[in-house]
């Protein structure tokens, strides 16, 4: 071979190096995935409220949930279908057990479009057994602890950026809710639990998305939640707050009143010109 002649590279050493390559991608992939992984993917159960939980779990949840958590089928629970399946509880996880059954949502006593907000059916203890019992059976999204929940030092400004962004389409941009399709709506925020704002962002109940610690990560929920919280505190400089859904109850205020002073007017002319 002269030297003026590139070597040619062997088609077994091509193969060799594609190989380490993958390799090395997929080792660099699984270490970057497993440290972004969040915090609250998988619950820590507690052995002593697993029992307990078990028996409010068959008394107040299996027929629609299913003893082994896999869900009901639809026509199994009411005949042709008049009542919804219930969805199988397996990786749902502690939070969004906690979520709906301390929000009264869970157990629902009729279907309907949309379960609504009520007073639970259980006590604290009551909802930490349920909730370690469904999180012993598969891992997923833990009840967030008072660490996760302290919002002192979040960024308001980051919030309110991304309560706007994420948040406001549905539940209107003071967070008063508003209506969706099919009949549902999204319901307004409270500012008084902010376990139930993490957790709802969480776990994506009904029809809202899920916000996974990868999407908005820990820092970014607790300034959501500084937000909400601002803005429903916040005083009204202009005086009656009309419920903070803009322009639409103010122009129907004052055309009330508008229209209710023309009527006046009408009826005292009319008393006059006897």
């Amino acid at each position: 071979m002269s030297a003026g002649t590139p070597r040619r590279r062997r088609p077994a050493a091509a193969a060799a190096l594609v190989t380490v390559g993958l390799v090395a991608t997929g080792a660099l992939y699984a270490a970057v995935g497993s440290m972004a992984a969040p915090a609250t993917a998988a619950t820590v159960v507690s052995p002593d409220l697993i029992k307990p939980g078990e028996q409010l779990y068959k008394e107040g949840c299996s027929s629609c949930h299913g003893l082994d958590l896999a869900g009901v089928p639809a026509e199994s629970v009411g005949k042709g279908g008049a009542r919804a399946n219930g969805p199988s509880l397996l990786g749902v996880g502690a939070a969004a057990v906690d979520f709906q059954v301390s929000t009264g949502r869970m157990p629902v006593g009729a279907y309907g479009k949309q379960v609504v907000r009520g007073r639970s059916s259980y006590n604290d203890e009551e909802v930490a057994a349920l909730a370690a019992y469904v999180a012993s059976f598969a891992p997923g999204p833990a009840i967030p602890s008072e660490q996760d929940l302290d919002f002192k030092d979040a960024n308001l400004a980051e919030g309110g950026e991304l309560f706007r962004t994420n948040c406001a389409q549905c539940h209107n941009f003071a967070g008063q809710g508003g209506a969706l399709s099919n009949g549902t709506y999204a319901p307004a925020i409270s500012p008084k639990s902010p376990r139930h704002i993490w957790e709802a962002m969480l776990t994506g109940p009904q029809s809202m998305p899920v916000f996974a610690d990868t999407t908005v990560n820990p820092d970014e929920k607790r300034a959501i939640i500084k937000y909400i919280t601002a803005i429903k505190s916040s005083p009204n400089p202009g005086g009656a707050p009309l419920g903070r859904v803009g322009p639409v109850s103010e122009g129907l205020l004052m055309w009330t009143i508008g229209l209710g002073a023309l009527i006046a007017c009408t009826v005292w002319l009319g008393a006059k010109a006897r």
